[in-house]
């Protein structure tokens, strides 16, 4: 797929940023600002909605499938949640189909527009097909300076990107990544690193399970929820209860 066109051609852009505005659904919008925290002061401030599902947003993507993604790259930029999501999944899509090349540009495009990836739905589909999926044989470096960043939804891009990993079996970033974040303030990171420790846990008890005894004093409730939900009830309690 090129991605690249010597010629932006907006005629695309505006005719997809159309459709999707006549898709949207008034009282789904308000719900899903309410669901994705879209107030003053909530983590999804300032976020509008269409108010269109996620599958009706894949099947659009399916039209587009062929599209240059240069073409639709100003659409990453628009104020409606629901376009964006549209341009994560026809890179995701691109990114799997992409030969080395392809995927570079891609990966380079992705992180060159972080401040628009700004929602957990939003990061969720797309850090681990496209950053994971790029970074699965080379350095984890570029994930050790996101996850230091004061952008929350870089510091998840770093922690959903290791879930494509994990699916690898390679927990090592993880589990690094788990603690850099053990102090992280907000709720959204606690639940991400804890998610990424119960899939560990499938894969591998013993890894999971050394993390937990060595940090479960420390960890943010939410984390530890989040790490030990598969586990045996009794199991879970003796950790809740600090190991």
């Amino acid at each position: 797929m090129n991605i690249c066109p010597k010629k932006l051609n907006n005629m695309n852009a505006n005719e997809i940023g159309k459709r999707l505005r006549k898709m949207g659904n008034k009282e789904d919008a308000i719900l899903l600002q309410r669901f994705f925290k879209t107030g003053a002061g909530q983590y999804g401030e300032g976020d509008i909605f269409l108010g269109i599902r996620v599958p009706a947003i894949r099947k659009l993507a399916k039209e587009y499938d062929n599209l240059p993604l240069k073409e639709i790259l100003p659409l990453l930029r628009s104020p409606y949640h629901e376009v964006r999501l549209f341009v994560l999944i026809l890179f995701v899509n691109a990114f799997a189909k992409g030969d080395e090349s392809t995927q570079k540009k891609i990966y380079d495009l992705y992180l060159a527009n972080t401040y628009y990836i700004n929602n957990w739905d939003l990061v969720d589909i797309s850090a681990p097909n496209i950053v994971g999926a790029y970074l699965l044989t080379k350095s984890r470096k570029p994930l050790y300076q996101l996850v230091k960043s004061n952008n929350l939804w870089e510091r998840r891009i770093a922690v959903l990107a290791t879930f494509y990993f994990i699916k690898n079996n390679q927990f090592t970033a993880s589990i690094k990544i788990a603690g850099i974040l053990l102090w992280d303030k907000e709720d959204l990171i606690h639940k991400a690193v804890g998610w990424m420790l119960r899939e560990i846990g499938k894969r591998d008890m013993e890894c999971a399970e050394s993390f937990l005894q060595n940090h479960c004093r420390i960890m943010p409730r939410t984390m530890l929820r989040y790490a030990t939900e598969k586990f045996a009830s009794s199991k879970r309690l003796k950790y809740m209860n600090g190991g």
